[in-house]
């Protein structure tokens, strides 16, 4: 008897931001302006890397691929967040749950090494000027990014693989607008510390790990620009830079915050506010910060669209 009251919660209710009516339809347009915004921009960004060859380098062809990642792992939370806010039930299955976090986590976490093989791309550059065309080959770029999205859906299915095992028994209501383990783990009937501490560890080492390349690759490439003599020397190496080291700090402010922690510390509220940021916000924004400051993008999409008319 007790084991059929373990397995009796298949359905799950997605609590979301908001319980106000009206607070919710201002949150549907605003939400769905940046998902469209997310959408057109990463596309955008995708095409115009896959048409301009000035592009096929492997810089874009990184940046591509983290466009790949942001547009997937924001689709896979958004259009149901977006159909609850104009939902009475918000209703979503157990087996709809794990899918939504077998996309978003191996999405994300591969986007997260991304940025980490950015990061390296970019010491190699600023660092290793003259070896730079034999260290970064399109071959090795696409093996590196393989890499990437394997060890990301490889996290996604060891945390998966346990959280299948759980148990829950009521309540089944979740505190967020998305499926994410903490909230979970809050209402599972079952122990949940092996998945926290796969979390801390497994999760821990992905994320940390890629913060660390990217924190060794950046003390190298500023000392290496602080050695540069002239002003505009150092002002062209940095503009290199510039648009990484703003997408890494976005990133990996708020996933250090929702992730590496114990469970006893969520705050509802707080993680709230912090997926939205993570899961919507820095997708859309990564486009923007690649293109508004980008000489090489401004000119290859003048020139495609030169070439289109």
């Amino acid at each position: 008897m007790q084991e059929r009251n373990w397995t009796s919660v298949t359905q799950f209710i997605l609590l979301g931001l908001t319980d106000d009516s009206l607070l919710e339809v201002l949150l549907f347009i605003f939400f769905t302006f940046i998902y469209i915004t997310t959408v057109l921009g990463n596309i955008g960004i995708i095409a115009l890397i896959t048409f301009a060859p000035r592009l096929h380098t492997p810089m874009y062809i990184f940046l591509s691929s983290l466009s790949i990642a942001d547009l997937c792992h924001s689709s896979a939370i958004t259009p149901k967040m977006l159909a609850n806010l104009l939902s009475e039930t918000k209703m979503f299955s157990f087996n709809a749950c794990l899918t939504q976090l077998f996309f978003f986590g191996g999405f994300s976490s591969s986007g997260g090494l991304l940025l980490s093989l950015m990061a390296y791309d970019r010491y190699n550059a600023v660092c290793n000027p003259l070896l730079y065309s034999v260290i970064m080959t399109t071959q090795i770029c696409i093996q590196l990014i393989v890499v990437a999205y394997s060890l990301g859906f490889l996290n996604s299915v060891i945390h998966l693989s346990c959280l299948s095992r759980l148990h829950f028994c009521g309540p089944n209501k979740i505190s967020q607008f998305y499926c994410d383990y903490p909230p979970l783990f809050k209402l599972s009937c079952t122990d949940t510390t092996i998945n926290e501490i796969l979390i801390f560890t497994v999760a821990g080492a992905i994320e940390v790990g890629s913060l660390v390349i990217v924190l060794i690759s950046y003390t190298f490439i500023i000392s290496t620009i602080l050695r540069i003599r002239s002003v505009e020397g150092k002002l062209k190496a940095f503009s290199t830079c510039a648009s990484h080291f703003v997408s890494v700090t976005l990133l990996y402010i708020p996933v250090l915050f929702m992730y590496l922690r114990p469970s006893s510390s969520y705050r509802m509220e707080q993680d709230k506010v912090a997926s939205v940021f993570y899961t919507m916000v820095v997708p859309m924004l990564n486009p923007i910060i690649y293109s508004m400051r980008n000489e090489d993008v401004k000119s290859a999409l003048l020139k495609l669209t030169k070439q289109m008319h």
